[in-house]
């Protein structure tokens, strides 16, 4: 079979319209009470799940494997730096691959690209790694999309690891699409989740239509698999002294180091001074807080506790406050001991970004919120009450 196909049962449709309702992408209709197939169906498969009658089938089209995947071993961590320091997801993505790499019964490897980085690579030996790949040579010192994603491709297709993973930062997004474009394979944004099947392939598990629903995707048929992985939703791995391994450090091709840009300068947000997604306390203003005004006083109660500000994308996209303040799927992904959240109702976007923090509080006036429900401790009641009550008793 050249091609996927949706086949509708003239015989077992019943003509109840679920499969419609169900279909994300409006492909299907209803035509003298028959399910009917249009040419925008993307064969996503939800449209048999929910048939009750299963009237409906999905054929897809044979595939047969480009490479030999025979040849593809061993888990790749990229080593995102910024100003020579190794950024805290790497530390993340390590113990999750450590994971990973034991149930396949492979090595973890990870890969630095930079310049005068020997006591950083050094030190990631203290972790469970098995190796460290340094590229050091003056034109990786600093961060640029050309020569990141040729140096990395180069390395993939002479290596050939079986799964690379890195953090969904701006930098982790902006070059590994162009590196799987370049080793042609797939590549799953944003994920939130992996495992290893028993096939032994990645599970790779990220929210998907707006975080109303989470998405399990497989590569099956290409190598390596590629995911950028949210910070602040994997547990940092510890240092046990290593595993014995080695730093190999090498150079690279002239040919891979040319850039169409070049880094002039680097400006640092003005204003906040702690962030958000290392922070151990924040609090987050969303809608609810009613005006920019509003965040004077979160700002106040972050404080006063020696926490970041956070914000819901309501409150951002009102103008309220800045978007590096965002929190949920849209924004940043954090993992605070203690997580406030200030008339912020609680959609399922902005719980994606920070439910996994150890101690959630809610203020919220509306007693039926959804942020009460994943919430540890919550108060009704009017926050612009609340919040100076609390304020005077932290300062005492």
């Amino acid at each position: 079979m050249s091609e996927n196909k949706l086949i509708i049962s003239k015989e077992k449709c019943v003509g109840c319209g679920v499969c419609v309702k169900t279909c994300p992408f409006g492909a299907l209709q209803m035509e003298a009470r028959l399910a009917v197939v249009t040419d925008s169906c993307t064969f996503c498969g939800a449209c048999v799940d929910s048939c009750k009658f299963g009237a409906i089938t999905l054929q897809r089209a044979e595939k047969g494997a480009k490479k030999d995947l025979s040849q593809y071993k061993g888990v790749w961590v990229f080593g995102e730096q910024i100003d020579g320091k190794i950024q805290s997801v790497v530390i993340e993505l390590i113990g999750k691959g450590r994971e990973l790499a034991d149930k396949l019964g492979e090595p973890l490897t990870v890969a630095v690209l930079g310049h005068n980085m020997d006591d950083a690579c050094r030190e990631l030996l203290q972790y469970p790694v098995d190796k460290v790949i340094q590229v050091d040579t003056p034109e990786l010192a600093d961060y640029a999309s050309e020569p990141y994603a040729a140096v990395v491709s180069d390395l993939v297709e002479k290596r050939k690891p079986s799964i690379v993973l890195a953090g969904a930062t701006s930098i982790g997004r902006s070059f590994l699409a162009r590196v799987a474009v370049a080793v042609q394979t797939g590549l799953t944004a944003d994920c939130t989740g992996l495992d290893i099947t028993e096939g032994r392939l990645l599970l790779q598990t990220r929210p998907a239509f707006g975080g109303n629903i989470m998405a399990s995707i497989l590569c099956q048929y290409h190598r390596p698999q590629m995911a950028t992985v949210r910070h602040k939703v994997m547990t940092e791995a510890q240092k046990d002294g290593g595993r014995g391994g080695a730093v190999e450090k090498i150079g690279a091709d002239a040919s891979l180091l040319k850039s169409r840009t070049k880094r002039v300068d680097f400006l640092k947000e003005v204003g906040e001074k702690i962030n958000i997604v290392e922070a151990d306390i924040i609090v987050s203003g969303g809608r609810g807080v009613g005006r920019p005004e509003g965040f004077e006083m979160i700002g106040k109660l972050a404080k006063a506790l020696g926490g970041a500000v956070g914000a819901s994308r309501a409150a951002v996209d009102a103008g309220w406050i800045p978007y590096s303040h965002q929190v949920g799927q849209t924004g940043k992904t954090v993992k605070p001991k203690l997580y406030i959240a200030c008339g912020i109702s609680g959609a399922v976007q902005h719980l994606v970004g920070m439910n996994s923090s150890d101690v959630i509080v809610a203020i919220n006036k509306d007693k039926d919120a959804p942020i009460f429900e994943v919430a540890t401790f919550g108060i009704v009641g009017d926050l612009f009450e609340i919040i100076p009550a609390l304020i005077k008793e932290i300062e005492g």
